[in-house]
């Protein structure tokens, strides 16, 4: 094991992972932490659950708050494509560029601190859009809104760090990098990633999808593995090079990662400048996109929809029915997905009934192609699922 962790401790995780309330989640978050042997192998494990817990107990405490009409939720249910939490130090500009971005009413103002919540906005690109989330500030080492925004950045799906020009903006992103980690949020492409999403009970078992490889184990590991915690209906999608230790890992998601992209704000200010610290940061993490640009002008993000729609392997699929028209509107799905995921979005019904798919589009090999649920769909494909009378 990743951790070495007795039996009782593993037993209480499961309780974990089973809770459904946020009280239930905290209780059997405590009777975990007090479970874990205290030794190096699970010195981070152990941090990642205190913050963890702490994060919690902030979240029931806004939300006892906002059903007792005071003080302010940070809750954003997410639309659209996909949620971008946009953050930054005070005064780097986030406020001015979601408005810009989106039209969104969010409060601006040249004194630090001015937006004390999330405020959402749609960014349109093509046929979808993206829910960018303008936020407070982060201040490093410890600020009034600095666990609710990492809780906001770790309930997204990727995140917009915006950097002052008038400042220093490679100390800011170290810095705000820096932050991230100390919760867990990587900014960085790990050699590999393995993504557990849990499905309801029924005779789905564990699905594993390989887009690299097992590098000591078989799939079937992956299975034992799922198992031992009592997960019997679940797709695992595993990217690049992985050990079962990065699958057992995953499950405590002690260590996510965000796709980010960087933008160099104010660039108007001193584009020489913003030039030179795009090329330092870009040293740091070469595979972040970097944006340099203005949001008070509104220049430089015209390629922002599209630098998200790549940095999330995005697919749109759209559907059709036998002899009916195509879809105007696609639904959104991940780099990987399969065409179980697509009879999963129209219907639950559509996988007990499933007979075959047809497939018109990059992932088929002619036109209208049969293939059965583990066909990988691309982006583009119309799909047409044909189902037991």
């Amino acid at each position: 094991m990743v951790t070495n962790l007795p039996a009782e401790a593993r037993a209480k995780w499961i309780k974990v992972m089973e809770a459904r309330t946020i009280e239930e989640k905290i209780k059997a978050l405590e009777e975990f932490l007090s479970a874990v042997p205290k030794h190096k192998g699970t010195a981070n494990l152990r941090l990642w659950a205190t913050r963890r817990l702490a994060e919690l107990r902030e979240e029931l405490e806004e939300r006892k708050r906002k059903k007792g009409g005071r003080g302010i939720s940070f809750f954003v249910e997410k639309e659209g494509a996909a949620q971008i939490v946009v953050i930054g130090l005070p005064n780097s500009g986030k406020s001015t560029l979601v408005k810009q971005l989106t039209g969104t009413r969010t409060r601006i103002a040249n004194y630090p601190f001015s937006t004390d919540r999330p405020v959402p906005g749609m960014l349109r690109y093509q046929d979808i859009y993206f829910q960018l989330v303008d936020t407070p500030p982060l201040r490093p080492g410890g600020g009034p809104w600095n666990n609710r925004v990492i809780g906001l950045v770790r309930n997204s799906d990727a995140v917009i760090i915006v950097l002052n020009n008038e400042d220093d903006p490679l100390k800011e992103y170290l810095s705000i990098k820096s932050e991230l980690e100390k919760s867990g949020i990587l900014l960085y492409k790990p050699r590999g990633r393995v993504v557990v999403e849990k499905e309801r009970a029924g005779k789905t078992g564990v699905r594993v999808t390989l887009m690299g490889k097992i590098i000591d184990g078989t799939i079937d590991d992956v299975r034992k593995i799922m198992e031992s915690y009592r997960i019997y209906n679940a797709h695992v999608k595993i990217y690049g090079a992985v050990t079962l230790d990065d699958i057992e890992q995953a499950l405590f998601e002690s260590k996510v990662y965000k796709p980010s992209v960087i933008v160099i704000n104010k660039a108007d200010l001193d584009i020489e400048k913003a030039r030179v610290k795009a090329y330092e940061i870009h040293k740091q993490d070469p595979n972040a996109p970097i944006i340099i640009g203005s949001a008070k002008l509104n220049k430089g993000f015209e390629k922002l929809g599209e630098i998200l729609f790549k940095l999330l392997g995005i697919i749109r699929v759209y559907t059709k029915q036998p002899n009916g028209p195509v879809a105007d509107k696609p639904l959104i799905l991940r780099e990987g997905a399969t065409v179980y995921d697509v009879a999963c979005s129209i219907h639950k019904d559509f996988i007990k009934k499933f007979k075959y798919a047809k497939i018109w589009g990059p992932s088929a090999k002619y036109p209208g192609e049969r293939t059965g649920l583990d066909h990988i769909v691309m982006d583009g494909d119309i799909v047409e699922i044909h189902v037991k009378g």
